[in-house]
């Protein structure tokens, strides 16, 4: 296919293989990174959450990297920002 161009034919096919990578790797990667931030900067006291470890609790208290969150009357605990997972509802 490319033996007509002699070495660009290489530049060529490698140029196209990283526009390949980009576009189906590294792209939605951002896009993910990029919501999660949002998700992270966005949390409010009253908010259901799910932790990674798949504890469900509600926000109580939020301070610049960690939050408290109730999972149980009279029982909070504090969690680092990154632990959230996912929000539940507002």
């Amino acid at each position: 296919m490319f033996e007509n161009l002699g070495n660009y034919g290489t530049f060529i096919y490698l140029g196209v293989l990283v526009a390949v990578f980009y576009f189906f790797l590294i792209r939605p990667q951002q896009k993910q990174q990029k919501a999660r931030v949002e998700m992270l900067s966005k949390l409010n006291k009253g908010d259901k959450i799910i932790n990674h470890g798949g504890i469900i609790g509600t926000i109580t208290e939020i301070k610049e990297d960690s939050l408290t969150v109730r999972i149980a009357d009279k029982t909070e605990v504090s969690m680092l920002r990154e632990g959230v997972a996912r929000v539940l509802s507002k």
